[in-house]
């Protein structure tokens, strides 16, 4: 769904903004790691720090699975701003072939999930339907 341009931009960011609502359409709102295989972007619920075990960007996907990931450039020279945001429908992986393809994905593109156990955790993964993007220029 994204274009070859589009795809290079992607693999150029470090983070972005995921978006999900629950079953009242309450916003949330966080940013995640990612790597984007086959079409599909997968960002992991890892080992950092977190608040609470449930996390409510889960809770939210089990309720209304429609989502936004958004990755951006920002510059004081606003000639260079970017954005691309992709909205789509997201589902949680939690073991199988398309988990291990996503974590194995993951750690090539961030070393620091070496030393997690990525295996063990779920994997969240975004089928865009829909890509905006914008630029100056």
């Amino acid at each position: 769904m994204l274009t070859p341009a589009q795809e290079r931009f992607a693999a150029q960011q470090r983070v972005a903004r995921l978006a999900t609502a629950d079953a009242h359409g309450q916003p949330h709102l966080v940013p995640v790691c990612f790597a984007y295989l086959g079409g599909r972007f997968y960002m992991p619920v890892d080992e950092k720090p977190k608040r609470k075990k449930a996390l409510r960007r889960l809770r939210n996907i089990a309720q209304n699975p429609q989502v936004a990931l958004l990755l951006d450039v920002y510059d004081d020279d606003w000639h260079r701003l970017h954005w691309l945001m992709v909205e789509g429908e997201a589902r949680v992986l939690t073991g199988g072939p398309e988990h291990g393809a996503a974590v194995a994905a993951l750690k090539a593109r961030y070393p620091q999930y070496e030393a997690m156990g990525l295996g063990i955790h779920a994997i969240i993964c975004v089928m865009p339907r829909r890509v905006l993007e914008w630029r100056w220029a």
